[in-house]
């Protein structure tokens, strides 16, 4: 686990707790100063603009971009999934669907270890779930844009987690596929797995997603969707946005103009 999503379940009940977050690329921030925290059980929508830092906030919760400054925390024990936008995987790597969602054992068996009865028998149930029984032998790069977003939220089932992150998990599919993948969310909800997904649909959010999340570089607002999802909120959002100096080495959230550097990870936890 990343040293910045290691706390002691007593610190907080929240299942992840970004604390003064900026995250960026380089020098330059894309996330500013950034206070939040998601209940256990929570369902969320992460909307904003496009370039909002929607992407950049799952790629911090699941550790792949370290902070510039601040943290984003989660307890010990708590398990993630993270299902990435189909535009970042190679769909020419020469794989079958049955070898990608197997891929969700992988942190409970490693990349080399056995498969039980009970785990084909999980990858079997994942794959009727998603409506993709008898796919097993078929390669991915066979597979259409709403298949091969049924076999990754396949392999997000396989995982069993206790957090799911979902980026843009409804870009590129049809309607029907987006209803099932909405009734697995629910499902994940129902269980009381906290799921936070990016999406663009502010219709689709309204309809589904209990919580929001409105990002344009910092956070504009969070909490009852009715309450986030407002002309006026995403109108600021917008303004936000369309004032920012993609050149900008600093940024001023609190007042202050100053810079950015990584985040220096102690010796003896930077393994």
């Amino acid at each position: 686990m990343h040293d910045h999503c290691d706390i002691s379940p007593t610190a907080t009940d929240a299942v992840i707790r970004m604390a003064d977050l900026t995250v960026g690329y380089g020098s330059h921030p894309a996330i500013h100063h950034m206070n939040c925290a998601l209940q256990p059980g929570s369902l969320t929508a992460i909307v904003g603009p496009n370039g909002s830092g929607k992407s950049t906030l799952i790629k911090s919760i699941t550790g792949l971009l370290k902070p510039m400054s601040g943290r984003c925390l989660r307890p010990k024990g708590v398990s993630l999934a993270y299902l990435p936008q189909q535009s970042e995987l190679d769909r020419s790597f020469p794989a079958r669907v049955i070898d990608l969602v197997s891929l969700g054992l992988w942190p409970r068996r490693g990349l080399l270890g056995r498969h039980t009865a009970q785990d084909k028998a999980a990858v079997a149930g994942a794959l009727e779930a998603v409506g993709l029984a008898g796919f097993e032998k078929r390669p991915i790069d066979s597979l259409s844009g709403g298949q091969l977003q049924r076999a990754l939220f396949a392999r997000v089932l396989v995982q069993d987690a206790d957090v799911i992150l979902l980026d843009e998990p409804f870009n590129a599919v049809d309607a029907k596929t987006i209803g099932d993948l909405l009734a697995l969310i629910a499902r994940w909800h129902a269980e009381g797995r906290t799921v936070v997904t990016v999406a663009h649909d502010l219709d689709l959010v309204r309809a589904h997603f209990p919580q929001a999340m409105l990002l344009a570089r910092r956070l504009i607002a969070f909490g009852p969707t009715a309450q986030v999802v407002t002309p006026e909120n995403m109108r600021r959002a917008r303004q936000f946005q369309e004032a920012w100096d993609e050149s900008a080495p600093w940024c001023s959230a609190d007042g202050k103009l100053h810079g950015h550097a990584p985040a220096l990870v102690p010796a003896d936890k930077a393994a």
